[in-house]
Protein backbone atom coordinates (compact mmCIF):
# COMPACT_ATOMS: atom_id res chain seq x y z
CA UNK A 1 0.00 0.00 0.00
CA UNK A 2 1.07 3.56 -0.65
CA UNK A 3 1.46 5.60 2.51
CA UNK A 4 2.69 9.06 3.43
CA UNK A 5 3.79 9.81 6.97
CA UNK A 6 4.26 13.42 8.00
CA UNK A 7 6.39 14.58 10.93
CA UNK A 8 8.22 17.60 12.27
CA UNK A 9 5.34 19.76 13.44
CA UNK A 10 5.24 21.47 16.79
CA UNK A 11 4.85 24.70 18.67
CA UNK A 12 6.97 27.60 17.48
CA UNK A 13 7.01 31.32 18.12
CA UNK A 14 6.21 33.81 15.36
CA UNK A 15 9.30 34.37 13.25
CA UNK A 16 10.60 30.90 14.00
CA UNK A 17 11.32 27.97 11.71
CA UNK A 18 10.29 24.35 11.35
CA UNK A 19 11.11 21.64 8.85
CA UNK A 20 8.38 19.16 8.03
CA UNK A 21 9.24 15.72 6.67
CA UNK A 22 7.13 13.34 4.64
CA UNK A 23 8.18 9.71 4.41
CA UNK A 24 6.92 7.94 1.30
CA UNK A 25 6.12 4.23 1.39
CA UNK A 26 5.08 1.95 -1.46
CA UNK A 27 5.29 4.47 -4.32
CA UNK A 28 6.81 2.62 -7.26
CA UNK A 29 6.65 5.28 -9.95
CA UNK A 30 9.81 7.23 -10.77
CA UNK A 31 7.83 10.23 -11.99
CA UNK A 32 5.39 11.88 -9.65
CA UNK A 33 4.56 15.20 -8.06
CA UNK A 34 4.22 15.69 -4.33
CA UNK A 35 2.31 18.46 -2.66
CA UNK A 36 2.01 19.94 0.79
CA UNK A 37 -1.44 20.96 1.96
CA UNK A 38 -2.60 22.53 5.16
CA UNK A 39 -5.89 22.98 6.94
CA UNK A 40 -6.06 25.90 9.32
CA UNK A 41 -8.70 25.88 12.07
CA UNK A 42 -12.05 26.87 10.59
CA UNK A 43 -10.70 27.21 7.06
CA UNK A 44 -10.72 25.25 3.83
CA UNK A 45 -7.82 22.99 2.96
CA UNK A 46 -5.11 24.92 1.10
CA UNK A 47 -2.50 23.63 -1.31
CA UNK A 48 0.68 25.50 -0.46
CA UNK A 49 3.53 23.89 -2.38
CA UNK A 50 4.43 21.09 -4.74
CA UNK A 51 7.48 19.61 -6.41
CA UNK A 52 8.07 17.16 -9.21
CA UNK A 53 10.09 14.06 -8.44
CA UNK A 54 13.06 15.11 -10.59
CA UNK A 55 13.13 18.59 -9.07
CA UNK A 56 12.14 20.09 -12.41
CA UNK A 57 9.19 22.07 -11.10
CA UNK A 58 8.32 23.80 -7.86
CA UNK A 59 5.24 25.76 -6.96
CA UNK A 60 4.44 27.97 -3.96
CA UNK A 61 1.16 29.52 -3.02
CA UNK A 62 1.00 33.24 -2.42
CA UNK A 63 0.67 32.79 1.32
CA UNK A 64 4.02 30.97 1.67
CA UNK A 65 6.13 32.10 -1.28
CA UNK A 66 9.47 33.48 -0.11
CA UNK A 67 9.19 31.85 3.32
CA UNK A 68 8.78 28.12 2.61
CA UNK A 69 11.04 25.83 0.56
CA UNK A 70 10.05 22.40 -0.68
CA UNK A 71 12.58 19.71 -1.50
CA UNK A 72 12.62 16.03 -2.38
CA UNK A 73 15.14 13.27 -1.78
CA UNK A 74 14.25 10.29 -3.91
CA UNK A 75 17.05 8.21 -2.41
CA UNK A 76 15.45 8.60 1.00
CA UNK A 77 11.87 8.50 -0.34
CA UNK A 78 11.16 11.74 1.44
CA UNK A 79 9.80 15.22 0.81
CA UNK A 80 10.56 18.17 3.04
CA UNK A 81 9.06 21.57 3.72
CA UNK A 82 11.39 24.12 5.26
CA UNK A 83 9.28 26.83 6.85
CA UNK A 84 10.87 30.11 7.87
CA UNK A 85 9.50 33.33 9.33
CA UNK A 86 6.43 31.51 10.54
CA UNK A 87 3.29 33.50 11.24
CA UNK A 88 0.26 32.72 13.42
CA UNK A 89 -1.77 32.23 10.24
CA UNK A 90 0.51 29.30 9.34
CA UNK A 91 -1.05 27.36 12.20
CA UNK A 92 -2.78 24.19 11.05
CA UNK A 93 -2.49 20.54 10.17
CA UNK A 94 -0.03 19.86 7.35
CA UNK A 95 -0.27 16.95 4.94
CA UNK A 96 1.82 15.62 2.07
CA UNK A 97 0.11 13.82 -0.79
CA UNK A 98 0.73 13.24 -4.49
CA UNK A 99 -0.84 15.78 -6.81
CA UNK A 100 -1.99 15.33 -10.38
CA UNK A 101 0.27 18.04 -11.77
CA UNK A 102 2.88 20.47 -10.53
CA UNK A 103 4.24 23.29 -12.64
CA UNK A 104 6.04 26.48 -11.77
CA UNK A 105 2.70 28.28 -11.89
CA UNK A 106 0.12 25.88 -10.55
CA UNK A 107 -0.60 22.89 -8.38
CA UNK A 108 -3.03 20.18 -9.36
CA UNK A 109 -5.63 18.40 -7.31
CA UNK A 110 -4.46 15.88 -4.72
CA UNK A 111 -4.93 12.14 -4.95
CA UNK A 112 -7.03 10.76 -2.16
CA UNK A 113 -4.09 9.28 -0.22
CA UNK A 114 -4.12 11.36 2.92
CA UNK A 115 -1.96 10.54 5.92
CA UNK A 116 -2.42 11.59 9.52
CA UNK A 117 -0.72 14.94 9.05
CA UNK A 118 1.46 16.88 11.43
CA UNK A 119 0.30 19.82 13.49
CA UNK A 120 1.99 23.21 13.40
CA UNK A 121 1.14 25.81 16.01
CA UNK A 122 2.63 29.27 15.66
CA UNK A 123 2.01 31.18 18.82
CA UNK A 124 3.77 33.38 21.34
Amino acid sequence: DVQFVESGGGLVQPGGSLTLSCAIFGLTSDHYAMGWFRRAPGKEREGISCIFSDNSNEFYGDSVRGRFTISIDKNKNAVYLQMNNLKPEDTGDYYCVPVRICTGHSMGAPYDLWGQGTQVNVSS
